[in-house]
């Protein structure tokens, strides 16, 4: 379901409906009613009129400065949990028009390290979330035996600091990008697709927190991912839920930063 396309509809439906009563149907019933022949409001009309400024609002605040999202899997552990409910904003990369996804406002770029949602690349209707490790014109290469990350010929800071207590054998580290100092999650004895990547431009080299269990740009199914597939920047969690069986919400995780 394509709610961007659903919200569009529906604002569009009811403000038409509004906009054509007000300068018709409405002024015959005022003066019906001037007449002492009053008629009721349509109830089309009288539900466009409550719920097109709601709408409206709702389609403004979603499609240029924040939208919702809920984190369904692992892949950006231990930055993301599964659970979260994010805040991505919208107007980091530039204003696009709901549905069309036409840039219409440059505002800036993605840079290294940024968690960002995108649309994916082989199915536009499922949206992912990944860090940006590469930017367009990059080479970067992973290194499958210590899994540190390359780039331009750089090594990118790697430091191991203590067992990750969710998981068993599994390392949390601190991984450096740039100015941008985050946490990954990296498996003992396991290791995941590597090798050597030469970005193109205008697009970005995606890869998740956690590491050895992300599905990123090392996969062909998702590639490099085309700047236009940019949705927004992840900037704060506002909500975690968990079943009360799975140990229930966690309460501490609402307000924090995506860094």
């Amino acid at each position: 379901m394509d709610f961007a396309l659903i919200l569009v509809i529906a604002t569009f439906v009811t403000g038409v409906v509004w906009l054509l009563d007000g300068l018709t149907f409405a002024r015959q019933r005022r003066l019906a009613a001037a007449s002492g022949e009053p008629v009721a409001e349509p109830v089309v009309v009288e539900y466009s009129k409550s719920f097109f400024p709601i709408l409206l609002i709702v389609l403004v605040l979603r499609s240029f400065v924040f939208e919702p999202f809920r984190i369904p899997s692992g892949s950006m552990m231990p930055t993301l949990l599964t659970g979260d409910f994010i805040f991505v904003n919208k107007f980091s990369y530039g204003l696009r028009l709901p549905v069309l996804n036409t840039k219409i406002v440059d505002t800036g770029q993605a840079q290294r390290g940024d968690v960002v949602v995108f649309r994916y690349p082989s199915d536009p209707s499922m949206n992912y979330i990944k860090r940006v490790v590469g930017l367009p014109g990059d080479v970067v290469e992973y290194s499958v035996t210590d899994k540190t990350l390359t780039i331009n010929g750089e090594l990118m800071p790697l430091s191991i600091q203590d067992d990750y207590p969710d998981q068993s054998f599994t390392d949390i580290a601190i991984e450096t990008l740039g100015s941008v100092e985050h946490e990954v999650l990296l498996r003992r004895h396991e290791s995941k697709e590597g090798g050597t990547y030469r970005v193109p431009e205008g697009h970005y080299f995606m890869m998740g927190d956690n590491r050895d269990n992300s599905q990123d740009s090392r996969y062909d199914d998702v590639g490099f991912v085309p700047e236009e597939n940019f949705v927004g920047k992840a900037e704060i969690i506002w909500m975690n839920w968990r079943s009360f069986s799975e140990g229930g919400p966690r309460w501490g995780r609402i307000g924090d930063s995506i860094d």
